[in-house]
């Protein structure tokens, strides 16, 4: 399955519980995750984004845990199923 049609789903799915996922580009710092999902009570996850079965790359690792060092939760999604988990657990929450 294609990288964009995960991320549409994520959009849709982030809205349909109040949230906002917003597309994240950072001029000069490659590697950032690609949404920021901001969800009621001040709650943020990044996102990084792949086709099925896809690996972040070595700076995307690397970008993602100077964010969870900062504290932030950071995830990778790869498919539906996983955009059906993420919503499940900020349900159950």
């Amino acid at each position: 399955m294609r990288e964009s049609r995960i991320e549409k789903r994520l959009k849709e799915e982030i809205e349909k519980i109040g949230g906002k996922a917003l597309k994240f580009v950072s001029p000069g710092m490659s590697g950032v995750p690609d949404r920021i999902v901001l969800l009621p009570h001040g709650r943020i996850i990044f996102i990084e984004l792949k086709a099925l079965g896809e690996k972040p790359k070595p700076l995307q690792e690397y970008r993602a845990k100077e964010l969870r060092q900062l504290g932030f939760e950071v995830r990778c999604i790869d498919s539906l199923e996983g955009i059906k988990h993420l919503i499940d657990l900020l349900k159950n929450e």
